[in-house]
């Protein structure tokens, strides 16, 4: 006999958004929409209010607006957003320790093993929607099934609020009739030569010989037939260690100004170096990502060791690979400027004489976090040293 493990795929219905209407009544059945307000602002979050005038995440502002004149915009609060994720996730804890997070809103929950405790997979999904909404005011939507793939594909299938289960018998009438967009790892263009091929729908790839289907997609053929067949044999992993902390901010007007440039660069360097520390991590790697007007973008890195979770080194080696940058191009104009660490291991190995030697930048650290804690990010900002 075949024995099943039962997914969820838990994931917040408009997160962002629906925290912000959380917060303020006056924004409660409004079309919100959460990101910079700059003209060169991207939507991080659309209420289903908006949406349904066509604007979702990833937009430009500019053409959020262009099509809901009259949406409010609001600037996102993440530290406000990980305070719910947090008390989210513990929900989830709660059921089972196999919590693979993909995001502060979504994550796989592996809950085979919690059934003897619990009840079904379906009983368990109702339970932590009902809880979540308990606790924090705000809804998700739940796909639960036997993978991770069928169980994030239902809990897209009824948004917002909704509780999709994918059973193994009712696999191939659920995806024969998808588009093949729906399916992770198809982007547009793939999808659309497989549009130039007649294949459309997750049935007809499935049934696709594999002398139509290699041209297109060569070594993942054998993969994506799977999928579009609801094969998927991957694992929840839990606690997935993070790879990289960034932050990165496009301007509402191109930069060529390297003073100014350096003065972004720092403030973005401080903001890294900050979620850093908060979740308790050093980095032995410094990037920086640099967009010019013309949209090419430039990546640049640089090790380092002993590893470090400090502003001041995290800004100067940033510093460093942007002048080099800008010696390359010296005329160019930006639109986007990047920090990021990476290569990350936790902070409680950082070396003793480390600690010693840097006592007083760990003490101007500790002093501007809590300033930002409670003040927001805009009430001190760290200058350049040139």
């Amino acid at each position: 006999m075949t024995v099943h493990r039962s997914i969820l795929h838990v994931d917040m219905d408009a997160f962002f958004a629906s925290v912000e209407q959380l917060d303020d009544p006056e924004l409660a059945g409004q079309p919100v929409v959460v990101g910079g307000a700059g003209g060169r602002g991207v939507v991080a979050a659309a209420s289903y209010e908006v949406r349904r005038f066509g604007v979702h995440s990833a937009m430009p502002m500019r053409e959020a607006l262009r099509r809901c004149p009259h949406a409010l915009v609001v600037r996102p609060r993440f530290k406000r957003y990980r305070e719910i994720s947090s008390q989210i996730f513990a929900i989830f804890g709660e059921f089972t320790n196999l919590v693979e997070g993909l995001s502060l809103d979504e994550a796989f929950l592996d809950v085979t093993a919690s059934v003897s405790l619990f009840g079904s997979a379906d009983k368990m999904a109702r339970e932590i929607k009902s809880l979540i909404r308990a606790r924090t005011g705000i809804t998700a939507s739940v796909g639960v099934s036997h993978n991770k793939l069928l169980a994030k594909l239902g809990s897209e299938m009824q948004k917002p609020d909704g509780l999709t289960i994918i059973r193994p018998e009712d696999v191939t009438a659920t995806l024969d009739p998808m588009p093949v967009g729906r399916l992770f790892g198809i982007g547009a263009k793939t999808a659309a030569r497989l549009e130039q091929q007649g294949i459309f729908t997750l049935g007809q790839l499935r049934r696709a010989p594999e002398s139509v289907l290699w041209p297109l997609l060569r070594r993942e053929t054998r993969k994506f037939r799977d999928r579009a067949s609801g094969i998927d044999e991957r694992p929840v992993v839990a606690d997935a260690p993070e790879k990289q902390i960034s932050t990165e901010e496009t301007f509402d007007a191109d930069i060529r100004d390297r003073k100014l440039l350096r003065e972004r660069l720092v403030q973005l360097a401080d903001k890294t170096a900050a979620r850093l520390r908060s979740r308790q991590f050093k980095a032995g790697m410094i990037s920086i990502k640099v967009r010019r007007r013309d949209f090419e973008t430039f990546t640049r890195q640089k090790s380092f060791n002993p590893p470090t979770q400090e502003t001041r080194l995290i800004a100067q080696v940033a510093e460093e690979l942007l002048d080099r940058w800008l010696d390359e191009q010296p005329r160019a104009a930006v639109r986007l400027l990047g920090v990021g660490v990476s290569d990350l291991s936790p902070a409680t190995q950082l070396d003793l004489f480390t600690l010693r030697d840097n006592a007083e930048a760990r003490q101007l650290d500790d002093a501007v976090d809590r300033i930002h804690g409670r003040f927001g990010d805009d009430a001190i900002r760290r200058g350049t040293d040139r």
